[in-house]
């Protein structure tokens, strides 16, 4: 079971420390205060495992959004919550991403009755693609936004309000 709390800043300090390794760097932060000042802006939560260790976070809203969402037009369908989150990295590829994801759902369809979600995943990130299909969204769509500088194709997923 995960328990799910607000945003704080030791959460916040401590996930913006977190490094992925190659290819998946591009969701690393680099522990700045613009990082942490980012996780506490309302949008993220928290997820902690049992024994209260921050093991991941979910956030929705414009934090959740890539900037060329816009520009292919995702970001139109209001009856959708868009949604992001990220696994402690030495927790990723070990199984887990299935639960978290439906743990995160839950979470989301709590907060926002009524409405489906919307998530954007690197295209080349098949392990979360893989879970995110498991855990009932679809794709609905490529696009291509820049990361870092450089321009990353991305693919948007779906899950309909069940």
């Amino acid at each position: 079971m995960y328990r799910i709390s607000s945003m704080n800043a030791e959460d916040a300090a401590v996930i913006a420390l977190w490094q992925y390794p190659p290819p998946y760097e591009l969701y690393s932060m680099d522990g700045s205060e613009e990082d942490a000042a980012e996780l506490m802006n309302g949008d993220y939560v928290s997820v902690k495992d049992a024994e209260g260790r921050v093991i991941g976070f979910y956030c929705t809203g414009i934090s959740a959004r890539v900037p060329g969402g816009y520009a292919a037009g995702i970001y139109e369908d209001e009856s959708l919550v868009d949604f992001g989150l990220g696994m402690k990295p030495e927790l990723t590829g070990q199984g887990h991403g299935r639960r978290f994801v439906e743990e995160g759902t839950r979470y989301v369809q709590r907060a926002f009755p009524g409405k489906g979600i919307r998530l954007v995943v690197a295209a080349f990130n098949e392990r979360a693609i893989r879970a995110y299909g498991k855990a009932g969204f679809e794709r609905a769509g490529a696009l291509s936004s820049p990361v870092h500088g450089r321009e990353t194709p991305f693919i948007c997923m779906v899950r309909r309000r069940v």
